[in-house]
């Protein structure tokens, strides 16, 4: 056979390399139809329609035919979104395609592996008397649910009827679950009869409220109550049946984290900046305390007084913190967002995060950049459509989780804790919390542990025993992170791509580098994952970031 040989002009093959080298190009493998952003933003409203479950009679369907008809349709919308050429874009622009990317790569894996709605009974909890930090509840749960936080009691007529709306079609979803749920993983069939069980609990105290309420409501929580009791009793029945292991395997962690969580890290990559962590903050936590070891210990808040005294001033002097050394620009929603979530006092037993609270409650409010996030989202809602509301199946959390612990250790260096150097230990107590849990989460779902043994790892190596297994918390947590592959991993993962940015900044502009100019920047970027944020700041697709972003 014979073979021409193609010449090419040396500009044309420079235009072929970058082409190449773009991950947008990379990842596309139909003909491009358009480069226009436009077409982006539509497919993202249609995506965005077509990913909500179909509703019969007010009930989502997840019935495996309807999840098998949804599945199929799905690669419709990946070749639209492939049809799409982004190369030509701003790297902003570039962003917003890998997220919605991200988005159908979630639905995607939870038909093909996660399959909550077949797996999981706490995907069936939609009663939720708190409100989550994050910008959308943590987990996988069924569409439809009623966030009781957000209303006022007694009910106004028009909060009642929205309230019954959604509190009316339990007991048909849950009818509904019973067929669908076939799967045989013991710890998320467990841990899930246990959710459902705080969901009775939950529509219990809601009763009580609305007492005095519409009579419709308070017979259709009645309703609810009982068919979420009888749907944990049957739960209860089919549990000896249920023996397999709930982890996902290493393969399927691997591909979660590049193509839906857009983390460049592998399963064992994270393993080993897991146990480093650990390690690290292990032994700054011991210097700490030898540096501290004649100062007296921490006082503990012991009263609701003390309590709001304590707390208030916190968050004033958090507050003035930030200002006056100039750290970020402090927007008039973030005071009332972070002093909104003190509570109250509790008089024990402590739950870790308590301990730490109680000793300095400082501390955590600087993790409690969240709802600086989330007053933002309310307050300045992002210019781009893609941004401006929660991403899906959780993949804002390296840039909320990771940020929020992240911002923890950047304060302490910044010299808030300097006067009060007992408050930096508690610093490296919570870095080796998040170590510890994030490494039950790797090891659950290469099944080397139970959820047992997970929680059973993370109180062993959390310092002080505060994370004690005779608590709910570590048991839960562990739950979130085995519904929810990476979200154990995402608040030292999240930590250390912040880190890399900071440093890829200071590099580049030297001393020009300032931080509130940086925290300016990194706000505006909205609630996308941290990879992203990394890339679009600074503008560098190092090769970390271009082998991620690679099909």
């Amino acid at each position: 056979m014979l073979r021409r040989r193609i010449r090419l002009d040396p500009t044309t093959l420079l235009l072929l390399v970058a082409a190449a080298a773009s991950p947008v190009a990379l990842a596309r493998q139909t003909a491009a139809v358009s480069a226009r952003y436009e077409d982006l933003l539509k497919l993202f409203e249609d995506w965005r329609a077509f990913q909500k479950p179909r509703l019969v009679g007010g009930v989502p369907d997840y019935s495996s035919r309807a999840m098998s008809a949804q599945h199929a349709e799905l690669a419709r919308y990946q070749r639209r979104l492939k049809a799409i050429d982004a190369s030509g874009w701003s790297v902003d622009r570039q962003a917003d395609w890998h997220v919605v990317r991200a988005e159908m790569n979630g639905l995607d894996f939870d038909h093909r592996v996660l399959r909550p709605w077949a797996n999981n009974p706490a995907f069936y909890v939609t009663v939720f008397p708190e409100q989550s930090d994050q910008p959308a509840r943590e987990g996988p749960f069924a569409h439809g649910a009623v966030e009781l936080w957000s209303y006022t009691f007694p009910l106004a007529a028009a909060d009642a009827a929205r309230v019954d709306a959604g509190v009316k079609t339990i007991p048909a979803l849950l009818e509904q679950a019973r067929t669908n749920l076939v799967g045989t993983q013991k710890d998320i069939w467990t841990l899930g009869t246990k959710a459902i069980q705080q969901q009775a609990a939950d529509l219990g105290q809601l009763a009580g409220r609305v007492a005095d309420g519409p009579a419709e409501l308070k017979a259709d929580v009645s309703r609810a109550r009982e068919a979420t009791q009888a749907f944990a009793a049957w739960l209860d029945s089919q549990a000896a049946t249920k023996t397999a292991p709930s982890g996902i395997g290493v393969v399927n962690y691997d591909w979660y984290l590049k193509n839906v969580q857009l983390v460049p890290y592998t399963w064992r990559d994270e393993v080993a900046l897991m146990e480093a962590e650990l390690a690290r903050s292990y032994a700054f936590l011991a210097f700490e305390e030898k540096r501290n070891q004649g100062l007296p210990p921490l006082a503990i808040v012991s009263s609701p007084e003390e309590h709001a005294q304590r707390f208030g001033g916190a968050v004033t002097a958090y507050m003035r913190f930030l200002k006056e050394r100039d750290i970020l620009t402090v927007k008039e929603y973030m005071d009332p967002w972070l002093r909104g979530q003190i509570g109250s006092f509790v008089p024990g037993p402590r739950e870790f995060f308590t301990e730490v609270d109680y000793r300095d409650p400082e501390v955590l409010r600087t993790h409690g950049f969240h709802w600086f996030d989330k007053g933002q989202m309310a307050n300045e809602p992002h210019a781009d459509p893609i941004r401006r509301g929660p991403l899906l199946y959780n993949i804002f959390n390296t840039r909320t989780e990771g940020f929020a612990t992240a911002w923890e250790e950047m304060m302490l260096q910044a010299g808030m804790f300097d006067a009060s150097p007992r408050s930096r230990e508690l610093i490296y107590v919570l870095v080796a919390e998040r170590a510890a849990r994030a490494l039950g989460d790797l090891r659950m779902h290469s099944n080397e542990y139970t959820l047992e043994q997970a929680s059973a790892f993370a109180a062993a190596n959390t310092p002080r025993d505060w994370l004690r297994l005779d608590m709910s918390l570590v048991r839960s947590e562990q739950h979130l992170y085995l519904q929810q592959p990476a979200y154990g991993t995402c608040y030292l993962i999240g930590k250390l791509e912040a880190e890399k940015l900071v440093a890829e900044r200071q590099r580049k502009l030297g001393e020009r580098f300032a931080i509130r100019p940086f925290m300016d920047e990194f706000l505006a970027a909205g609630l996308i994952p941290a990879s992203l944020v990394r890339w679009q700041i600074s503008g560098e697709l190092t090769d970390d970031l271009r082998k991620m972003l690679q099909p």
